[in-house]
């Protein structure tokens, strides 16, 4: 069985996911929206890591069951600039091009947790199915606030 794969490549895509949602709600400081809700849904990755970290120790794993922090200080410095440049066009198509990533990330995250669950049914691993069941619809709804989002930005972007 290749379980271990799975939980490590989840591991590894909630990570990112959590730290994408941070640099993001860093980034758009000025669009509260942004910077409150994706925060909220890096909480959301954050717990999932540590979760993964928990299962991956049944399957011989050594996973960090701390989650990517906060910003280093070169990202930060880019935020900042973004902050200063206000409310210009070039932050609005740099909303547009944050959430497409997003979108794709929360994507392959949401594919990774169906690929947990078909693999712990077909390996009756109760818990990770659990995992799987408890874990997924909070990675659906980040997908989902990305492609609201997405489609309000880019009728604003695109059309002003």
């Amino acid at each position: 069985m290749k379980l271990d794969l799975v939980l490590k490549e989840l591991h590894r895509a909630e990570n990112g996911l959590a730290h994408l949602l941070l640099r993001m709600s860093e980034r758009h400081r000025t669009d509260h929206e942004t910077y409150y809700v994706a925060r909220d849904l890096a909480a959301w990755s954050r717990d999932h890591v540590r979760l993964l970290a928990e299962a991956g120790e049944g399957y011989g794993l050594e996973l960090d069951p701390s989650p990517a922090g906060e910003s280093t200080p070169v990202e930060r410095m880019r935020e900042k600039a973004a902050e200063w440049l206000g409310r210009r066009q070039e932050p609005g198509l740099l909303l547009l091009a944050d959430f497409r990533h997003l979108y794709r990330e929360a994507a392959g995250v949401s594919m990774d947790w169906e690929l947990l669950a078909q693999a712990a049914q077909g390996a009756r691993r109760r818990e990770l199915l659990e995992l799987a069941r408890s874990c997924h619809p909070r990675t659906l709804r980040q997908l989902r606030w990305a492609d609201s989002r997405l489609k309000d930005t880019a009728t604003q972007v695109l059309v002003s």
